[in-house]
This record gives structure tokens, C-alpha cells and sequence, in this order.
């Protein structure tokens, strides 16, 4: 009996800890994805810091490790109830909540270090560009690995290559496969971009199918053709599309002045489509024969459809997206003046959260690990 009432206490600690992991991601990934859209004009100082983020895991197996070490050290010393007489102070509890204080506290100055800031002070900007949407196919074929590591992968790095050296232009960015949407409407926020790019996969879209006829449409539909500035699809896809509405919907496009560029994923030889359960690989997908099914780049349609839309067709690698010659494409095109209002100035907001970390740190201090009074009623920790 006492070796599993030494077990459930270790198990307790156990709980405690993976419980306050959960709570802390579930709090950074609310702050990243909803509070920084939510919030006008809020960014981050030194995104680089949120890799510390992961250390805090390694420090609470750490004190596992630990604790899981002295209960075993205790527990060679002398029985429980012996124990009970040689240590009657001695809380197995307390240093449990302790650790979590110092886990917040870790927490909150990882936020500091990050420090948000929130705009203060609001002007608009002058600039000139173009509007550009980048439709990207996130149809399961995309996983195909004749492209390294993999076609969605390789065509994701390659916008955010074109992202990072577009200027003054407006962006968005639509997803596509049996059926089209705008996963981020056209600004000129650079750094959201990359943001929604990360969260691209192809579970994001429900339909599975490659219609690049809804992407185009979709793209039309998400331009404000009365602000005057030249308009460009970049349409990024293996050109699986068994529709004939892309060539027509590319058509209607140019008549409008909008130029359509495609990017070929993948090769002539093609490659499997794998299959995962969560992030292990079980097998490529196959035919109702059983057959491997192999999927390939359909580089005519792909032309065709380019040609169709007045621009330019490039087939993409391992080792380049031809994103060059799209940006000289895009770079010769006229750009229109527009106003952007953003702000100009920022306010740091670290000193909140390195304050809610100190008085943490202090709580965690002030929590003795002997046993008290008033914790006798909470024998679930107690050893």
C-alpha cells in the first residue's frame, strides 16, 4: 500500500504539471492567432524570442525528473510511516506549487523578452504597388514528394521568398481544392502574411479536388477594382484541374486587365501521394485496382491557362520557385499611388508582464516547503 500511495502522489505531480503546460500553450496560441488579430496595431519587438517559449517543457520534465528522484531517494531511506515520525514538516505538495509559480513566472518573462507592442499613433503612408492574390493548391496531390520536401512545403517557402521582397504592393492569399477561399483578404501587412502563410495544410480545405476556376473567380471577387491599381493572379498548383472553367475563368480575368501567372508543382515523372495518420505515414494512396496512383504535373494546362490570363508560366524545383521572373513580371507593371493608413509609432507593453512574472517569482519564494496546518485538509498531495 504505501509503494502506490508513493505512485499516486507522483502521479498527482505529474497531472499537475502536464495540466499547467496545456493552460499555457492554450494562452499562447490564443494571444497569437486571435488577440494579435484582434487587437489594432499590435505586433510583436523580437518575434526571434518566441522560441523560448520552448524551454519552458524542458524545465517542467526537468523538475518531474526530480521530484520523481527524491520520492525514490525517500523512499530507500525509510518507510512512510516511519517517515511521518523522522519528518513530520516534510510537504510533497507545496514544492509542487511552487514549481508552477516559477513555470507562470517563466512564462510571463518569455512575453516580456517577446515584447508586444501596440500602435499609439496612426499616419498615412504613401505608396505604389500593385494588388496581388496568390492562390495556392492545397488538394492532397500537394504532398507528393517529387518536389523536396514536398510540393506544398517547397511552394509555401516560395511565397514567403516573393513576400519578403515585394514593396508597396497589397497581398492576399486564397486556398484552394474542390473548392476556393480567402485565407487572408489583400493588405499590405507583410507580417500576417507569413503568419497565415505557417498555417496552411491540407486538411484546411474540406472539399478535396483541384479547381483552379474557383480559385481565379474567388481572387476577382477579393479586388477592389475602383481603387485603380493594376491587378495579378499568381496561381500555384500541379494543374490537376478536371474542369474546363479555369481557362474560362482566366479569360473573363484578362478582360478585366488582370494579368494570371502559374507556377507548376512537380514533375513529368510525378511521384505518390502519401498518406498520414496525424504526422506518421501509413501508405500512398491508391486506386480502387490497389494501384499506386501517381499524380503529375499537368505543365499544358498550366501554360494554357498562363497564356489565357496574359502572363507568365514557370515550372518550379527543388532548387528554385522561378520567383525572379515573376517579380520582373510584377516589377513592370504600373504602379498606382495609394494612401495606407498604419501606425507610425509603438508603445512597449513588456514592463506589464515582467511585473505579473517578479510577483510571481516573489509568491514562489514566500511558499515554504515545509508541511503547515491548513494543508493537512488537502491530502491529495501529501505524501
Amino acid at each position: 500500500m504505501a509503494q502506490r500511495k508513493n505512485t499516486y502522489r507522483l502521479s498527482t505531480a505529474v497531472v499537475v504539471t502536464v495540466l499547467t503546460e496545456i493552460i499555457l500553450a492554450a494562452l499562447l496560441a490564443f494571444g497569437y492567432f486571435v488577440l494579435m488579430q484582434m487587437i489594432p496595431g499590435m505586433k510583436l519587438d523580437r518575434p526571434e524570442m518566441m522560441a523560448v517559449f520552448a524551454a519552458g517543457p524542458v524545465v517542467s520534465l526537468l523538475f518531474l525528473l526530480m521530484f520523481w528522484w527524491k520520492k525514490r531517494a525517500l523512499s530507500k531511506f525509510s518507510s512512510p510511516e516511519m517517515l511521518k515520525h523522522l519528518a513530520p514538516m516534510l510537504s510533497t505538495g507545496k514544492p509542487v506549487f511552487k514549481f508552477v509559480f516559477f513555470r507562470l513566472a517563466l512564462f510571463f518573462l518569455t512575453i516580456a523578452l517577446v515584447n508586444p507592442q501596440i500602435g499609439s499613433k496612426m499616419t498615412e503612408v504613401k505608396q505604389e504597388g500593385i494588388d496581388l492574390m496568390i492562390a495556392i493548391d492545397v488538394s492532397n496531390s500537394m504532398l507528393s514528394e517529387d518536389i523536396k520536401p514536398n510540393r506544398l512545403e517547397r511552394a509555401r517557402r516560395g511565397i514567403a521568398q516573393l513576400i519578403d521582397k515585394l514593396y508597396g504592393d497589397r497581398v492576399g492569399i486564397i486556398v484552394f481544392a474542390g473548392d476556393a477561399y480567402v485565407q487572408l483578404p489583400i493588405t499590405t501587412d507583410f507580417s500576417a502574411a507569413r503568419m497565415f502563410l505557417n498555417t496552411i495544410t491540407t486538411d484546411i480545405v474540406p472539399v478535396q479536388g483541384t479547381s483552379i476556376g474557383a480559385a481565379i473567380n474567388r481572387s476577382m471577387e477579393s479586388f477592389d477594382f475602383d481603387n485603380g491599381a493594376q491587378k495579378a493572379i499568381i496561381v500555384i498548383s500541379d494543374g490537376e484541374d478536371h474542369e474546363a472553367a479555369a481557362l474560362e475563368a482566366a479569360k473573363k480575368a484578362a478582360e478585366k486587365g488582370v494579368v494570371i501567372h502559374t507556377i507548376g508543382m512537380g514533375t513529368a515523372q510525378g511521384g505518390p501521394i502519401p498518406i498520414y495518420n496525424g504526422r506518421n505515414q501509413t501508405g500512398y494512396k491508391k486506386d480502387k485496382e490497389g494501384r499506386t496512383v501517381i499524380t503529375r504535373l499537368d505543365e499544358k494546362m498550366l501554360q494554357d491557362l498562363a497564356t489565357a490570363g496574359n502572363g507568365q508560366f514557370v515550372r518550379a524545383s527543388t532548387a528554385q520557385m522561378g520567383i525572379n521572373v515573376l517579380l520582373e513580371e510584377i516589377d513592370s507593371m504600373n504602379k498606382t499611388e495609394f494612401g495606407t493608413v498604419s501606425y507610425a509609432e509603438y508603445e512597449d507593453r513588456f514592463q506589464v508582464f515582467l511585473i505579473i512574472a517578479l510577483v510571481l517569482l516573489l509568491i514562489e519564494q514566500l511558499v515554504s516547503e515545509r508541511r503547515s496546518k491548513w494543508r493537512e485538509k488537502f491530502k491529495l498531495f501529501e505524501s
